[in-house]
């Protein structure tokens, strides 16, 4: 991993669509470079995809709530599965800390967090404790 392949993630974590010729052209390097050097860190493994940044409130859903999750070890993996295989699950981590596993739920209001908590997610077995944190407010 050099400098121009860290200019060039930066450009890309900005805004993914951003023009080959473009990121050529503030970095002093021809299109061609540009998409040789992409495409490597693709075949890598250093890019994995490419994704949509979106704003939850604006597509309805006004409950956003990062949830910890402890589970029976055993189950730790077969849990985190489960997580992400459900729509209302955008994100879901394995980790070390206060929870076993952290996942980003999007509801459209309080109620229906309250159901996803109490009758799916905290239903699922292996599932031993639920610590939602409802966001607020995006900063960065």
């Amino acid at each position: 991993m050099d400098e121009t392949n860290i200019k060039i993630i930066s450009i890309l974590e900005k805004n993914a669509r951003t023009p080959y010729t473009l990121i050529g052209e503030k970095l002093g390097l021809s299109e061609a470079t540009i998409r040789k050097r992409v495409e490597k860190m693709e075949k890598e493994g250093v890019i994995l995809r490419y994704t949509l940044d979106l704003d939850p409130k604006k597509l309805g859903y006004h409950s956003v709530t990062l949830l910890g999750l402890d589970t029976e070890p055993h189950m730790l993996l077969e849990v985190a599965e489960t997580l992400a295989a459900m729509d209302e699950v955008k994100k879901v981590f394995t980790s070390t800390g206060d929870h076993m596993i952290m996942a980003e739920v999007w509801a459209r209001d309080g109620k229906e967090l309250s159901r996803l908590l109490s009758q799916k997610i905290g239903q699922i077995p292996g599932v031993k404790k639920l610590c939602p944190a409802i966001i607020l407010e995006r900063i960065k």
